[in-house]
């Protein structure tokens, strides 16, 4: 057997260590969504179409944890429309990122305006239900945007 040693074999490499299988990007308007015994570390393969370059997310997956999660909120900052309200969250989740760096907006979220964003739910304590099903809400994804 051959080793593909290009760089598409390398993307499928990390795409299988993450997600226990080759990324094939979901159909146009499709979620990627785990699969049932996916097998690698909990992420998910993203759409190359849900991606924003510009401030590097993956939009559809941020707008269903946040529906999932803080529907409130989520309504309130219009994700699935380009628009200043969305632009203007999004360039403030860039700052955070920048200023205190991902881990650290992962673990205390934050501000925008009037509301507190949760983006990360830790491991939940033995016996702590809701806290267990909030960390199963937490996304992940791989997204391969060299293709468009």
């Amino acid at each position: 057997m051959t080793t593909d040693t290009s760089e598409r074999g390398l993307e499928r490499l990390i795409c299988t260590a993450l997600t226990g299988h080759p990324c094939e990007p979901p159909k146009a308007g499709e979620v990627g969504e785990l699969q049932v015994g996916y097998g690698g570390t909990g992420w998910t393969c993203g759409n190359p179409r849900d991606y924003d370059r510009q401030y590097c997310i993956d939009l559809a997956q941020l707008s269903v944890f946040l529906r999932e999660t803080q529907p409130e909120v989520a309504e309130s900052l219009a994700l699935n429309e380009d628009g200043p309200t969305r632009r203007k969250f999004l360039a403030r989740l860039q700052g955070e990122i920048s200023k205190r760096g991902t881990i650290d907006v992962l673990r205390h979220g934050i501000k925008h305006g009037p509301r507190d964003l949760d983006l990360f739910y830790g491991t939940p304590s033995k016996g702590n239900e809701k806290a267990k099903v909030l960390f199963e809400t937490n996304r992940f994804s791989v997204t391969e945007c060299c293709k468009w």
